[in-house]
């Protein structure tokens, strides 16, 4: 299965020591992967592919794959009182432990970046079934987080050695139209970004694509600072969030103080038709965060002309920006856990290679409303 995130690039930098095809999965720990499997196919649409469990010879843990489009989550929890991913769970709440990158030599990627620096997480192993063959490899990047380098060229079963393939005999949605994996977000302490910037820069190669001060990310209360960094070809995008000093206390510091650590904040998801995709997220339960009605009083002048009908996006409380390159319509769900935590961006980009920058101050003031009601602003 291809998991290019930007199929517009067709080939990697002759320099990139690293090549990168793209995001391979996403996998969570989570404290009931049964239950957060059905969430995901209910709400999100996804369909389960894979499961490796007790009935797969697994005895600690079990483990589900979900896809749609070239996204693939794998949910897992510890079936022990006493484990790694039951202390991660009891520490973090359900989060992003590994952010897992399709490449063609995991071996030469693992050297590439441990020599460089990177702290090992696991040495490179082959496993292999009746489908053929799959090399992983692992590194430490912030808080507990694990890049995990996939080569599966050599495979052919429905995810990896160990893996069933596996159907939902649950009812489920039809597909919302979640394509790929756009960015990754993830937040870190007090005076880390930079550290954690020279980190994909010399370690992974990544380059520094934009920077986002305290001006740029702030509100009357709070404020963040923000480097995006980009491996060679782009398909691999990594944004890095920082608390900044304001009055009150910023989102990036009350994810920090339920997640115990720096970890992923969100991951923003591509569409080719977001307002079909927010409509059936919201029908099926999903909440999102909010702006006022007086975002969009002039959004045309601020944005210029766009080929959706304005009621339709201020019905749907769509944020949109525009760049150079063109423009993009953006919106962030409320954490899906009961820590505020994790979330997700669902994105449509029209030509647009930005963030949203023009949304910034609109979108914090939205996800301050939300702290408010928790008494954490």
């Amino acid at each position: 299965m291809q998991t290019m995130t930007s199929p517009e690039v067709q080939a990697h930098p002759a320099h990139d020591f690293l090549p990168l095809n793209g995001t391979d999965y996403v996998e969570f720990y989570v404290g009931n992967a049964k239950q957060a499997a059905y969430y995901y196919q209910a709400t999100f649409g996804y369909e389960l592919v894979a499961y490796a469990g007790p009935e797969t010879g697994l005895r600690d843990r079990a483990s589900y794959v979900l896809q749609q489009g070239k996204i693939r989550l794998v949910l897992t929890t510890s079936l022990l009182v006493d484990s790694d991913i039951t202390r991660h769970v009891a520490q973090h709440g359900d989060g992003v432990k590994v952010m897992a990158l399709w490449v063609d030599d995991a071996r030469k990627s693992y050297e590439e970046t441990t020599k460089r620096g990177a702290r090992s997480a696991f040495e490179p192993y082959t496993i292999r079934d009746e489908h053929g063959e799959v090399t992983l490899a692992g590194i430490y990047t912030y808080g507990e987080t694990i890049h995990t380098f996939v080569e599966r060229s050599q495979y052919s079963g429905p995810f990896m050695p160990g893996f069933v393939a596996k159907t939902s005999a649950l009812p489920q949605g039809a597909p919302v139209g979640l394509l790929h994996v756009d960015h990754c977000v993830g937040n870190v302490g007090w005076g880390e970004m930079n550290q954690w910037v020279k980190f994909y820069e010399d370690v992974m190669g990544f380059k520094l694509l934009l920077t986002f001060d305290d001006d740029d990310i702030s509100t009357e209360y709070s404020a963040l600072m923000s480097k995006v960094v980009s491996n060679g070809n782009g398909y691999v995008k990594f944004p890095i969030n920082e608390p900044a000093e304001g009055k009150k206390k910023s989102q990036i510091e009350e994810y920090l103080d339920y997640y115990h650590s720096p970890g992923v904040q969100h991951i923003a998801i591509a569409t080719n038709d977001i307002r079909s995709t927010v409509t059936e997220l919201r029908r099926r339960g999903v909440e999102f965060l909010s702006v006022p009605a007086t975002y969009y009083d002039d959004l045309l002048d601020r944005i210029g002309a766009i080929d959706e009908d304005l009621e339709s996006i201020k019905a749907l409380n769509l944020l949109v920006d525009r760049d150079e390159e063109g423009y993009l319509l953006q919106i962030f769900t409320k954490p899906v856990e009961d820590r505020p935590t994790v979330f997700y961006e669902i994105i449509q980009r029209k030509g647009a290679k930005s963030f949203g920058k023009g949304n910034f101050k609109a979108l914090f003031e939205a996800i301050e409303r939300e702290q408010a009601l928790r008494g954490n602003l």
